[in-house]
C-alpha cells in the first residue's frame, strides 16, 4: 500500500454561496491524497499498474467545472470520482478557497472530505 499525493492543483471555478461568486468566480487550490495498492507497480515499474496522477488531476479539473454553492460539494464529487479508479482504497481531498469575498483576515479557508472503498 502506498499514498499518492498531488498537492496544490490550482483551478478557477464558480463555487460559492454569494451571487457574485457565481458570476465572477474565484481561485481554488485542491490537494489529493490517494491510498492505493502499489504492490504491482513496485515490481513492474509500469504506469498501467498504478493510479496515474495525471488522471487524478483531470478528475479534479472536471469536477471543479461543475458549479456548487458550497465547497464541500465538489470535494465530495472529487472523492467519489477518484474512488472509481482501479487500485484506489482511500481518498482525501482538500478544497481551499482563495480570497473569498468576505470582510475578514485569515490564513486559510478549506474543507477536507474523505472516502474509501
Amino acid at each position: 500500500m502506498g499514498v499518492i499525493t498531488v498537492e496544490g492543483i490550482r483551478v478557477f471555478a464558480y463555487h460559492g454561496h454569494l451571487p457574485e461568486e457565481a458570476i465572477l468566480g474565484g481561485h481554488f487550490i485542491v490537494s489529493v491524497w490517494v491510498t492505493a495498492d502499489t504492490s504491482e507497480v513496485e515490481k513492474t515499474d509500469n504506469l498501467k499498474h498504478t493510479v496515474d496522477y495525471v488522471r487524478i488531476i483531470e478528475l479534479v479539473k472536471e469536477q471543479m467545472t461543475i458549479r456548487s454553492n458550497m465547497i464541500e460539494h465538489p470535494a465530495k464529487r472529487i472523492v467519489d470520482a477518484i474512488l472509481t479508479l482501479r487500485k484506489v482504497h482511500k481518498v482525501k481531498v482538500e478544497v481551499e478557497k482563495i480570497q473569498p469575498p468576505i470582510d475578514a483576515t485569515f490564513d486559510k479557508i478549506s474543507v477536507t472530505i474523505e472516502g474509501e472503498n
